[in-house]
């Protein structure tokens, strides 16, 4: 496998990214990805609480001087404009809900054995848990783990709710024009490598297992962001929808 380079449109983006959120948020990045992991293969797994998420992850890996190929949605391929771009950044298409679904496990594979960071969002969707914290995760990263071996690194962030809102154009300006005048803090923190030892990947629930211990430690990375905020955001998102089916359960 032929290792992969940087295209030239992420790092553009990368760079970007570090200017379009300066007006709307102030950036704090903690945490770094061990030295002996950025030589890769490495995934990143992060917590999905807004849609300004990748823009606050891609400007954050800029600070971090990390170029992970994203895992995102399919819909974001088909898009005009920004499909085009997403190819050409090299990012790696999941088909959610469709019966291709499974393919983004290969196509992870494939970008780790290249040497690459993939970084994605085990819970598969923007947390709906009443608290904004994690919910109870896909198994997809995690299978991909187990498969390759590639060490996760938890990854943790808030603050990117504030600045832009759920429920789309008009919410969204709304919010956006708040974060102009407020500029929230936004922070993003790289955790230790989750330990995922002791798990066979060939015994059963073997995924789902791997999956919950990275949502721990994606959830124990996050209690330290928000300290102040221990059981509800500051800022509640009026049209966030709401639902506990999908609740995770942290380890004891």
């Amino acid at each position: 496998m032929v290792a992969w380079r940087v295209p030239r449109t992420w790092r553009v983006l990368l760079w970007l990214a570090r200017v379009v959120i300066m007006p709307v948020a102030r950036l704090r990045v903690t945490g770094d990805v061990p030295e002996e992991l950025r030589g890769g293969p490495v995934i990143l797994a992060v917590n999905h609480i807004g849609p300004f998420d990748p823009v606050a992850m891609t400007a954050a890996c800029r600070v971090a001087r990390l170029a992970p190929r994203l895992m995102a949605t399919g819909g974001l391929f088909r898009a005009p404009v920004v499909g085009p771009v997403m190819r050409a950044a090299g990012h790696i298409r999941v088909n959610r809900r469709q019966a291709d679904v499974a393919a983004a496990v290969d196509d992870v594979a494939a970008a780790l054995s290249g040497g690459a960071h993939v970084l994605g969002y085990p819970e598969g969707r923007i947390t709906l848990d009443p608290g904004m914290w994690p919910e109870r995760g896909k198994t997809g990263l995690a299978r991909v783990a187990l498969a390759t071996g590639a060490p996760v690194v938890a990854v943790a962030q808030w603050g990117a709710h504030e600045v832009a809102a759920w429920g789309g154009f008009g919410p969204t300006v709304r919010t956006l024009c708040r974060a102009l005048v407020r500029r929230p803090v936004v922070r993003v923190h790289f955790g230790a490598p989750v330990d995922l030892s002791g798990i066979d990947p060939a015994a059963a629930g073997a995924a789902q297992r791997a999956t919950d211990r990275i949502i721990d430690a994606i959830t124990a990375e996050l209690r330290a962001l928000r300290a102040d905020e221990p059981r509800l955001p500051r800022y509640i998102d009026p049209v966030r929808p709401l639902s506990v089916q999908r609740r995770h359960r942290p380890a004891a």
